[in-house]
């Protein structure tokens, strides 16, 4: 058999069989995915040194192709690699929506929204079209950029609803600043939405903002 490269302390993998992926600190897991290191700094190095340089594993495993692939040790493989895994993770969290389970609870919706949303660098303004039944029609992401009330057009966003044949609605957006708490113009915009979706009798849930780990509803804070 061949001997781990690793010192024995420093045997991620192992560790993980042993006593699961939740054990494992942000650097061991990164070096199970990252698997070498560069000549001259072994892969547990490599990991310390990247999670330092990007201030953490989220910032890495969000940041740009060019962000990226500028670091030593790193490159379009790579790139490719966070991606597809960042896309699996997404597709794990539709899964049950696809199969038309309804979301049952707010939490059901955080955790939802907060895969989707929580790792853009940008501003994401979406929508969750959902049935009478509260079942998934489709998730859209419908505007990018700074969202303000000039920025999202209630006419789309009717439009939109009106094609999927939609009931209800839940808007969500993300703060890239990690900083969950709505501003006057997210509850000055989801009233307006409100409003124009309420002409054609579609429900306005909630308006979720998607922060760092966090998730506030406007619904839940009388917002609405």
């Amino acid at each position: 058999m061949t001997q781990s490269p690793w010192p024995t302390d420093e045997r991620p993998r192992e560790r993980l069989l042993a006593h699961g992926a939740g054990s494992l600190s942000d650097a061991e897991l990164l070096a199970i995915f990252l698997r070498t290191g560069t000549p001259g700094q072994p892969v547990m190095a490599l990991s310390r040194a990247l999670i330092s340089q990007f201030g953490g594993l989220r910032s890495l495993m969000t940041a740009s192709h060019r962000h990226f692939c500028s670091v030593k040790g790193l490159g379009d493989a790579k790139f490719a690699q966070v991606q597809a895994a960042m896309e699996m993770a997404h597709r794990v969290m539709d899964e049950p929506l696809r199969q038309g389970d309804p979301l049952r609870s707010p939490e059901d919706t955080r955790n939802y929204l907060r895969s989707r949303l929580g790792t853009y660098p940008h501003e994401v303004f979406a929508g969750l079209f959902l049935d009478n039944r509260h079942r998934v029609i489709q998730y859209h992401e419908l505007f990018r950029g700074t969202i303000d009330g000039a920025a999202v057009y209630p006419r789309e966003v009717v439009r939109q609803a009106l094609e999927l044949n939609a009931a209800a609605v839940i808007f969500a957006h993300n703060h890239p600043s990690g900083v969950a708490e709505p501003s006057q113009s997210d509850v000055s915009l989801t009233r307006r939405l409100k409003d124009a979706l309420g002409l054609v009798d579609i429900r306005v849930l909630d308006h979720m903002v998607v922060g760092h780990g966090e998730v506030v509803s406007l619904a839940e804070r009388g917002l609405m």
